[in-house]
């Protein structure tokens, strides 16, 4: 089974089109833009179908004309907007598009088709064991109650319903948009794990929200349920969606949801039941900040989505120094056990051996220039005064650098330190190396789609060139 995330947003998307907070601010800085949630299974099955649903798949050159089947899991006009019917009914294929949801959303729908529509309706109710052939594929449905009353008698809330979706080859998704913490029994319907499951994440810190979704303090304990009840296990993979400028901004979002085993993707990211995530390829992110100014965090953060990570530690080893010792393990202690580490200076053999999907994470760029300058014996040479040799040999490892950043098809996020606000130092050799460092940096953040300033613990966004 594989999935196209046509939207991941809520119903006002992220970032909000009319709000300036700064969740809104940072994601549109980053040129990052959710729509609606709906996801295509297979080109097959199309899960809820929102006003911007069509202009999501057309903008990234899908067709939904291969579409059989339409789940829709309540009315709610951000997951469905019947005009995507006339559309379908001005299409003559000989083909039948069938619709299944709760009666109040067939009951919106009906009155977009005309006598001779090709849209087939099919009212649903929690409980129902659907059994929907397409050309390609056959799939199980099972249709359980959300937990998204709002206790008003709004009948579009009440009757919403989520959706286990088992395909010919085994893959199972649990689709659960739109729900507040599950009853038991509901939990307990589910017969056995699935291997992926999209979970609403619509609040992120915001408490008062007294409505049937989830938040960053709601998500755990239904995910625990699921856990003790088998339905999630630990090869399932769980992305959260219906997501809204209520959460801190993507990437603080992604450091905090790793830590419950969930990912946060793009919108437009196809999962697969055997290769669940992929991230755009070929993006690089330079994130510089002071000492504790929580750059290290920040862009263990923006890998965390991913599924393959290298971390690439260039410190060295050094065994007799405790302290840095230390430090190494606090690193190590915090980071996910499925990432891969390698300790080398030979940062661009490590980008150019990446593949397609991974992320490329080193830390940092200024131990990076210190073993590069031991390794060119650049002391001494500074001492027998020869410092424009040196600035030069540095020149040429940087462009290299660079060349590996543009060539990747991974993404690659550079840590480095912002060595030039304070104090000049009080030797030739410090304040070359800080000469050099404020060159390094000046030319990777040109080279790179972002750069992030980090201070206090919070990030400033500098550049975006992504495009994105």
């Amino acid at each position: 089974m594989r999935l196209t995330l046509l939207g991941t947003g809520s119903a006002d998307g992220w970032p909000n089109a009319f709000c300036d907070c700064s969740s809104c601010a940072a994601e549109r800085l980053a040129g990052r833009s959710r729509q609606p949630s709906s996801a295509l299974v297979d080109d097959s099955l199309l899960i809820d179908c929102g006003p911007t649903t069509p202009h999501a798949a057309s903008g990234a050159g899908i067709r939904l004309g291969s579409i059989e089947h339409v789940l829709l899991t309540h009315g709610h006009p951000d997951h469905l907007h019947p005009g995507f019917l006339l559309s379908r009914e001005w299409v003559h294929d000989g083909s039948t598009l069938h619709v299944w949801g709760p009666r109040s959303a067939i009951e919106l729908s009906r009155p977009w088709t005309g006598p001779l529509s090709p849209v087939a309706f099919h009212e649903i109710a929690p409980g129902d064991r659907l059994e929907l052939a397409t050309a390609t594929v056959d799939y199980v449905v099972d249709v359980l109650p959300a937990a998204h009353s709002s206790g008003n008698g709004d009948v579009l809330a009440d009757e919403a319903v989520l959706f286990v979706v088992t395909g010919a080859d085994g893959g199972r998704l649990l689709y659960a948009t739109d729900t507040g913490p599950l009853p038991s029994a509901t939990v307990a319907s589910i017969d056995g794990p699935v291997h992926l499951m999209l979970v609403d994440e619509t609040f992120g810190d915001y408490a008062e929200h007294g409505t049937g979704h989830l938040s960053l303090a709601t998500l755990p304990v239904l995910l625990e349920d699921l856990r003790e009840s088998g339905v999630v296990d630990e090869s399932t993979v769980v992305v959260a969606t219906h997501l809204s400028h209520h959460n801190p901004p993507t990437a603080q979002l992604a450091g905090r949801l790793a830590d419950l085993g969930v990912r946060v993707v793009d919108d437009l990211t196809v999962l697969d039941m055997h290769a669940p995530t992929s991230t755009p390829a070929g993006r690089t992110h330079l994130v510089i900040g002071g000492a504790r100014s929580g750059k290290s965090r920040f862009a263990e953060a923006l890998a965390a989505p991913a599924p393959h990570v290298v971390y690439v530690a260039t410190g060295g080893a050094r065994p007799d120094d405790e302290e840095w010792q230390h430090r190494v393990a606090l690193h190590r202690d915090r980071r996910p056990s499925h990432w891969t580490t390698v300790e080398s200076l030979d940062v661009v053999a490590v980008i150019q051996a990446a593949e397609p999907g991974t992320v490329v994470l080193v830390d940092c760029i200024a131990l990076w220039l210190t073993g590069q300058l031991d390794r060119l014996d650049a002391w001494s040479r500074i001492a027998d005064g020869r410092p424009a040799d040196v600035t030069a040999e540095v020149g040429v490892l940087v462009e290299d650098l660079v060349t590996a950043l543009d060539a990747t098809p991974a993404d690659v996020i550079l840590v480095t330190n912002e060595v030039g606000m304070g104090v000049v130092p009080a030797t030739a050799s410090g304040r070359l190396f800080q000469d050099l460092l404020g060159t390094v940096n000046a030319r990777l953040a040109a080279a790179c789609d972002w750069s992030t300033l980090l201070v206090a613990g919070q990030p400033v966004p500098l550049t975006n060139r992504s495009g994105r």
